[in-house]
């Protein structure tokens, strides 16, 4: 007879226990104590609470490296690459010994070192403009040229500008501490409301690269979703995540379900779309959708580490286990080129009905059931598909600069500025994904931008070289 530990627990699987002997006895007190302690414990132990949220104290201790870091051996070394320019030259000779203080004798070796440094006293450039204004007989009105250097108005130049913005949202740090920099080591007089406010004119002229991005992510072939809380007002709010491998589109909102999805997708997608199995993904349409495989089995290791499941789940588990892994391991290029994977691919279909078709009793392994048989069409898209992964990996690796930023911020105080942040986010992400500079790319696009009224398009990602 086959008896399940916790509330459950019937009278006569306890008369079951009782008759196997004290040692069956005791062993099921203690089952019970710690199924009790882990329903007590406290939510910072949770297997859901985020690793940066546990004392340090509390975790367990890290795997040990299966290798050494850097490159293998026999590889080319990386380096620093030697300034192109040498600004100045300084001719080092010792007249005596610096061990006996003896006198020493001039030769002729010599050896080269380039050392590349900041000045201690870096002062800001301070321009001030003489613009003329001339008269137009044929517009009749005065005319004057633009200072392409500034946005109107502003006393400082698009470079302190768009580099205070890098720092705060493509780096994320705070906006005291770009205060603390500017004003202290770089002799640049700056005050947190007014770099705010100019953050907002930025983020004005900037935001039509961001329907850009939008735009070309509905266009992608393979797209990845993920979401994250996010603080506004004080208020619990979402922030999602959109990437393919040239572009990032953040967007924050109240909302965590369905309705923000068909705001972003107004239509069909018509790419592949690679998500978690969170449930406000199943109300999109799209060509063909991937769930995560190791969303799957990481929450199989979690019944297994914390539900201490009975002997049907054991069995359950191997099967998908194996399923999942054979799956994966078919997905690689030697397998694919095989000629027995179209026959191979077809018999894990199978088997995963022969899974699904099996009256499991364990009540975890009737709840994946019923999540496979809800995505048994969108596990395997990646064998089908060979640039679409197993894994949501991409996804969250973009989702992660956020969530720093979140860290160190905490969110935002306003509506705007959560907008101004997922713009400014989106922008700069994108650029650094598609190999640009962001700063020299943004300050030239203002310099534009101020000349001729029109922004230039978001530039596409640099092609590689060689």
């Amino acid at each position: 007879m086959e008896v399940t530990l916790g509330p459950n627990l019937t009278s006569e699987e306890a008369q079951a226990i009782y008759e196997q002997g004290p040692e069956a006895v005791v062993f099921a007190l203690l089952q019970m104590a710690k199924l009790l302690a882990e329903k007590q414990r406290k939510p910072e132990d949770a297997p859901s609470t985020p690793s940066g949220m546990k004392p340090v104290y509390k975790k367990e201790p890290t795997k040990q490296r299966r290798k050494k870091p850097g490159r293998k051996k026999g590889h080319q070394g990386s380096r620093r690459p030697q300034p192109p320019v040498i600004h100045q030259q300084v001719v080092l000779r010792l007249e005596r010994c610096p061990v006996c203080q003896s006198q020493v004798t001039p030769c002729q070796e010599t050896r080269t070192r380039i050392v590349e440094d900041i000045p201690e006293n870096i002062n800001p450039v301070v321009t001030q403009y003489t613009i003329h204004r001339d008269w137009c007989p044929q517009c009749r009105q005065r005319v004057e040229p633009k200072v392409a250097n500034a946005l109107p108005g502003a006393q400082i130049g698009n470079h302190v500008l768009v580099l205070s913005a890098w720092l705060h949202y493509g780096l994320g740090v705070t906006i005291d501490q770009i205060v603390s920099v500017f004003n202290f080591h770089l002799h640049f007089q700056l005050t947190p409301g007014g770099l705010v406010q100019m953050w907002y004119r930025l983020q004005e002229i900037l935001f039509a690269w961001y329907d850009q991005i939008k735009a070309q992510a509905l266009q992608a072939k393979t797209l990845f979703a993920d979401e994250t809380g996010w603080r506004v007002k004080g208020k619990t709010w979402w922030l999602w995540c959109f990437t393919a491998a040239d572009l990032t589109y953040y967007l924050i909102d109240r909302c965590r379900g369905s309705p923000v999805l068909r705001k972003f997708f107004k239509r069909e997608f018509q790419g592949i779309l690679v998500t978690d199995f969170w449930g406000a993904y199943n109300a999109l349409r799209c060509m063909a959708k991937q769930k995560c495989i190791p969303h799957l089995l990481r929450d199989m290791l979690r019944v297994e580490k914390y539900q201490s499941p009975g002997r049907s789940w054991r069995r359950f588990a191997k099967k998908l286990r194996r399923l999942l892994r054979d799956a994966m391991r078919l997905s690689k290029h030697s397998e694919r080129a095989a000629p027995d994977y179209t026959s191979k691919r077809q018999r894990l279909t199978v088997r995963l009905q022969e899974l699904l078709d099996h009256p499991w009793k364990d009540k975890n392994a009737r709840r994946l059931v019923k999540r496979l048989r809800r995505h048994a069409d969108e596990l395997f898209t990646f064998l089908d598909h060979p640039d679409v992964p197993y894994d949501n990996n991409t996804g969250e690796r973009a989702i992660r600069p956020a969530v720093i930023i979140r860290k160190n911020s905490y969110a935002n105080r306003s509506e705007a500025g959560a907008d101004m942040q997922a713009v400014l986010m989106s922008i700069f992400r994108t650029l650094k994904q598609r190999g640009h500079n962001p700063l020299r790319v943004i300050v030239t696009a203002l310099r534009t931008y101020l000349q001729t009224g029109q922004l230039p398009p978001l530039p596409n990602k640099v092609a590689a070289k060689g």
